[in-house]
């Protein structure tokens, strides 16, 4: 679970706009981040399994939205892929 200052923290560098809180780059760089934060618990915790499920939930939800953002904005897409170096 990101904490709200590093989930400001993440905002404030990927927002399109001044009050950009939902953009698709905002959501697919939070996503990765929440990503990061399970992977690293699920290799101390190995049978957790609720927390698995949480992290293939995430996982399915940030690749349905960098596929919208492929499909309406491929150029912004491919800035944001080499910024989050997914």
């Amino acid at each position: 679970m990101l904490n709200p200052k590093r989930k400001q923290n993440i905002i404030g560098k990927f927002k399109t706009h001044a009050t950009d809180t939902g953009s698709p780059q905002v959501q697919i760089a939070i996503l990765t981040e929440e990503i990061k934060e399970l992977t690293e618990h699920l290799r101390t915790h190995k049978k957790d399994f609720s927390s698995r499920r949480g992290l293939i939930k995430k996982v399915g939800e940030r690749r349905r939205l960098m596929k919208y953002l492929k499909r309406e904005d491929a150029k912004s897409y491919d800035d944001l892929m080499s910024k989050l170096k997914v």
